[in-house]
């Protein structure tokens, strides 16, 4: 049976704007630039430039729309129309002068990619028949950014039966595949690091005959990988019947060799995925630290002085009492613009302050580092802290920390790296745990590497040092560091 009820709820909803303010804030440099230049394009009422003092004081006034409709000369509308082919934030298609510095557009780089680089060897051979040509583009084209062709042989026949409308073995793929292993760089169509290696090696003995140490090092990749990997040396001694010198040796050449052949040459992506724009500088003037923000960060923006005339030549008009219906729809329509392009000022102006308290609260809290970079000196620092610093909230802190880099006088650093959680030393002072992996890693630096430390002595080294930390701990801050265990780390 169906019941009526009132209900009380209590809930908070945020606005459009506030939506697109957090999204502002979280945003890098790079995307701000080209978000910027969205609104631009979409709003002809804003355009970059320093707002004036009287500008600041513009404000607009709600519109009548009930009011009656008046005979006049003026039309808003024929206004806008006039004004807008004078308007250089409308259109952008057509050529600018050569002193507009903003619209310079950046050459394309012309970069010779790897595949690039194997499709003009490919162009080179001579094939039997032309299956044969179109099974060696199928196997380029599955070889992937590293340099080796992860699909099995299988996987390529299939390939081209649904794409090629090709019937195919294995047999020829492989064929195929032998012919483009001899390309350059060496290692090319290697199906695993093995087989990588081997092909370096054999093209290198073709080279360079005679030569003992890559004899036995093809010997060692090609029949005894397992150890050569897991560095059980004692074992290869044994295998190979061999001295220590002549094995030390044979890893020497086995070292000069490159694990990712494509690793020389340009990536498929985008290149401009590749730099890193920093959000806020610190400069080191006489010993005082000096913050700025990019001045790419945020560009001066305002309020476009035409449609600002446009709305208080309706205003006057309006007095006068020769405002039409059609005049209203045209200042509604420039005032929604007006309102927008504030809007958007505003929300940059807030994006500017609050990512300004907020790398101003990081510099005082680690401002040690700042001047001497030296990790050991990083203090323990969570969201929380800052949030508290600032007064803003800790999501609005995250937001701010997250793909934002500060450039110092020892290098570009992402904002993230410098929180980190606190553990007690054995005076119970609260210490970063990255001050303990930069220790860490000066031990394992120190060690012997005939004779790496294990996780259950770095652990006791630690101690020594004061920092009393759990030996499943000590592994974690190793993979964190891209440590390898100490079986691996170990040398001849």
């Amino acid at each position: 049976m169906l019941k009526q009820s009132l209900t009380q709820k209590m809930s908070q909803k945020l606005s459009p704007q506030q939506i697109q303010l957090m999204k502002l804030l979280q945003i890098p440099t790079l995307a701000l630039e080209q978000r910027i230049k969205e609104e631009l394009e979409s709003n002809p009422a804003l355009e970059e430039g320093v707002t004036t003092i009287e500008e600041k004081e513009f404000e607009d006034q709600d519109y009548d729309q009930k009011s009656e409709e008046s005979e006049g000369d003026f039309e808003v509308d024929e206004y806008l129309k006039e004004f807008a082919e004078d308007d250089p934030t409308i259109y952008r298609n057509y050529s600018r002068s050569g002193d507009d510095e903003d619209e310079f557009k950046k050459p394309i780089e012309v970069v010779n990619s790897y595949h690039d680089h194997l499709e003009r060897q490919l162009g080179m051979l001579s094939f039997e028949s032309p299956e044969d040509y179109t099974i060696a583009l199928q196997i380029l084209g599955s070889i992937d950014g590293d340099g080796y062709l992860r699909r099995d042989p299988s996987a390529v026949v299939d390939d081209l039966m649904f794409t090629q409308n090709m019937i195919t073995s294995e047999d020829n793929v492989l064929r195929v595949l032998k012919r483009i292993q001899q390309f350059d760089p060496p290692g090319t169509g290697a199906r695993n690091l093995q087989e990588c290696l081997e092909l370096q090696l054999s093209q290198k003995l073709r080279r360079e005959k005679d030569n003992p140490d890559l004899d036995l090092a093809y010997v060692i990749v090609s029949k005894h990988f397992d150890k050569f990997s897991k560095k059980h040396f004692s074992k290869l001694l044994t295998s190979l019947d061999i001295s220590e010198e002549e094995l030390k040796d044979a890893f020497d050449e086995i070292l000069k060799l490159n694990p990712k052949p494509a690793s020389g040459y340009a990536p498929e992506r985008k290149r401009d995925s590749m730099y890193i724009i920093p959000d806020f500088i610190i400069e080191n003037n006489n010993g005082e630290l000096e913050l700025s923000l990019n001045s790419r960060n945020a560009p001066d923006l305002r309020i476009s002085d035409q449609y600002r005339a446009m709305l208080k030549s309706y205003k006057t008009r309006k007095k006068q009492g020769s405002i039409k219906s059609k005049d209203r729809e045209a200042a509604l329509f420039i005032k929604q613009k007006l309102d927008s392009a504030k809007w958007f000022i505003d929300a940059i102006s807030k994006r500017r302050d609050t990512m300004y308290r907020t790398m101003y609260a990081i510099l005082q809290f680690q401002y040690d580092f700042f001047l001497s970079n030296d990790q050991r000196t990083l203090k323990p620092m969570i969201l929380k802290d800052i949030a508290e610093m600032t007064g803003l909230d800790v999501s609005t802190i995250s937001r701010v920390a997250n793909s934002k880099y500060v450039q110092t006088e020892y290098g570009t650093k992402k904002l993230r790296d410098f929180f980190s959680e606190s553990i007690q030393n054995s005076e119970g002072e609260e210490v970063s745990t990255l001050e303990v992996k930069k220790i860490l890693s000066d031990i394992i630096d120190a060690e012997n590497k005939r004779k790496p430390l294990s996780d259950e002595k770095l652990r006791k080294a630690l101690i020594e040092k004061g920092y009393k930390i759990a030996r499943r701990t000590i592994a974690k801050y190793r993979d964190q560091l891209s440590i390898p265990v100490a079986r691996l780390r170990k040398e001849l």
